[in-house]
């Protein structure tokens, strides 16, 4: 067995336009501008309160925690008024990992930057949210790139780090995954560029979800090819 290892802001799911929302109701929280779009989109991945903090380091301890509720409740609220519109899969993700998780030779896991509550929400609107074996979140875990969530997806699955890949679209997760011994595969159609991820250590980067089962093959040529 193999393990893959999904991150989801990014890689999954498309939910900049709410991060920038929430980001920006944060900011406006502390009574300062809000970063711009570039700059909010190249913390995502880290957990809330380090995201924040590299966003806003001049701000009391305080503050930083006003700001990191006031982003939590802006979250929650787009996402209680729109329903799973506030994060839609990418074009081909379900498709992808139900194939995957209808192999013999896989267990799908997450590691996420995403607090317990949002991604229990992703998952709650998912009918194929019972497929992924592990499921980590920033509240139980250092922010990545701490391998920490990709250490407890192994223990959990039984499997050693050589058979497993994290798959995201940020340097932090290509960061975890090389801090957990483990291989990691890029996408592009995320948050942070390919060079980046490659720089960081992805095998490769993918430019769409249809290709990730061959990409897969060829980290590990022994995978069992299963019949279409």
């Amino acid at each position: 067995m193999k393990l893959v290892i999904f991150d989801v802001d990014g890689t999954l799911v498309d939910s900049q336009a709410y991060i920038i929302m929430s980001m920006s109701a944060a900011f406006a929280e502390a009574g300062r501008p809000a970063p711009d779009r570039g700059e909010i989109l190249s913390i995502v991945g880290l957990s809330l309160p380090l995201a924040m903090r590299e966003l806003a380091p001049d701000v009391d301890d305080e503050t930083l925690g006003r700001m990191v509720e006031a982003y939590k409740s802006a979250f929650q609220k787009h996402r209680l008024a729109q329903g799973a519109a506030a994060s839609p899969l990418y074009p081909g993700a379900e498709e992808m990992v139900r194939r995957l998780a209808g192999r013999g030779d896989l267990y799908l896991a997450i590691a996420t930057g995403k607090s317990r509550r949002g991604l229990n929400a992703l998952l709650d609107g998912w009918d194929f949210a019972d497929v992924f074996v592990s499921t980590q979140s920033a509240d139980e875990h250092p922010s990545k790139p701490h391998p920490s969530m990709v250490e407890t997806c192994l223990m959990e699955c039984g499997l050693e780090a050589s058979d497993a890949v994290v798959i995201g679209d940020t340097t932090y997760d290509m960061e975890m995954a090389k801090a957990a011994r483990c291989h990691a595969i890029g996408v592009n159609w995320g948050y942070h560029g390919p060079d980046a991820l490659l720089t960081a250590g992805a095998v490769e980067v993918l430019s769409d979800f249809s290709a990730l089962e061959t990409a897969l093959t060829r980290l590990w040529p022994e995978l069992s090819k299963k019949d279409d």
